[in-house]
């Protein structure tokens, strides 16, 4: 089994994540920092949400892209996969923490499908360039999904192969897949950055 189980929240509770005002205040805290609790009780009748994790580049970019999606509920932008705790933005960027930017996603699974997350985590960045997104290099920009569940494993393993076969690509895909680990939410004028700026992509023309 992965060592981080499958989130079952209701779906009130994931729209306070971590990019929320209280987290905002607290984000000095190391442990505020982290990622929202794994698990919350069951409220009135709020269908069952679900977490999913991809890394794609530029956290701004990807998390526009999720958050336009039907079924989305929530999205925090951070840091994981790394090896050293509580990291910052300007650690991350030293490109010695081993953390990817990555953006966590609750999403209602009535609404879309894990599968259907795969599908735009493949569409909206290029999965052949290892530690590289355009203009942006380094670790901290790999192609990754962190997966919560066996399920997810299985589904996100079965993706890759299905891409890898399709021709779509002329050359290998690098992205990494692997369980998920401590999320270590991103410093509050990350989150919805493109929102907040009124702008569509990370790069300037």
């Amino acid at each position: 089994m992965l060592a981080t189980p499958w989130l079952s929240v209701c779906c009130a509770f994931a729209l306070n994540g971590c990019s929320q005002s209280k987290m905002a205040k607290e984000m000095n805290s190391p442990k505020e920092r982290k990622s929202a609790g794994q698990t919350a009780p069951e409220a009135g009748s709020a269908a069952a949400c679900q977490k999913a994790t991809f890394a794609a580049g530029c956290f701004w970019g990807v998390e526009a892209a999720f958050r336009q999606t039907k079924g989305v509920l929530s999205t925090s932008v951070g840091y994981t996969g790394g090896h050293f705790e509580n990291p910052t933005y300007r650690d991350v960027c030293s490109d010695t923490t081993g953390h990817a930017e990555a953006v966590e996603v609750i999403y209602d699974p009535t609404q879309v499908s894990y599968e259907q997350l795969l599908e735009l985590f493949w569409k909206i960045h290029d999965p052949t360039t290892p530690n590289r997104q355009g203009p942006d290099i380094g670790s901290q920009y790999r192609s990754a999904i962190f997966c919560h569940s066996e399920s997810q494993l299985k589904q996100a393993k079965a993706s890759k192969q299905k891409l890898e076969s399709s021709g779509r690509f002329a050359r290998p895909l690098v992205t990494q897949i692997s369980p998920a680990s401590v999320f270590y939410c991103a410093e509050e004028y990350h989150q919805r950055y493109l929102e907040k700026h009124g702008r569509a992509s990370c790069h300037l023309p």
